[in-house]
């Protein structure tokens, strides 16, 4: 059986996976290469709002934790492609989960703050 892992512990490594899972970017990348690998400009198209910078952090980050790869294509232009890994695309069914909440849920929410600012 393999090592025991407590998120609830100060110093446990999967507070950094949750972190990187948590980050704000993170869930967008995920879901935007689902279907395909995709270029950097594409990336920045499908995922609106999202700065250069930020989605070359993101990338950088998803890269060396292993959830993405980094493909240079020797084509006329050279290009980078990114692709989800295998670990990355164990993030789908979890994520998808999370997104449909979050969409199914957003007239709740919207309810509970609407409540919340009549009470200030």
């Amino acid at each position: 059986m393999g090592k025991a892992y407590n998120v609830m512990a100060a110093t446990c490594p999967s507070r950094t996976v949750l972190h990187r899972i948590g980050a704000r970017w993170t869930v967008f990348i995920v879901n935007a290469l689902d279907d395909r690998p995709k270029r950097f400009t594409e990336l920045k198209a499908h995922i609106r709002g999202i700065t250069p910078k930020a989605l070359t952090e993101t990338l950088r980050a998803m890269e060396y934790d292993g959830l993405i790869s980094r493909t240079e294509i020797s084509a006329n232009p050279p290009h980078v492609e990114y692709a989800l890994t295998d670990l990355g695309r164990s993030l789908l069914a979890p994520l998808r989960a999370v997104r449909e909440w979050a969409e199914s849920h957003v007239p709740d929410i919207e309810r509970a703050r609407a409540r919340a600012d009549a009470q200030r």
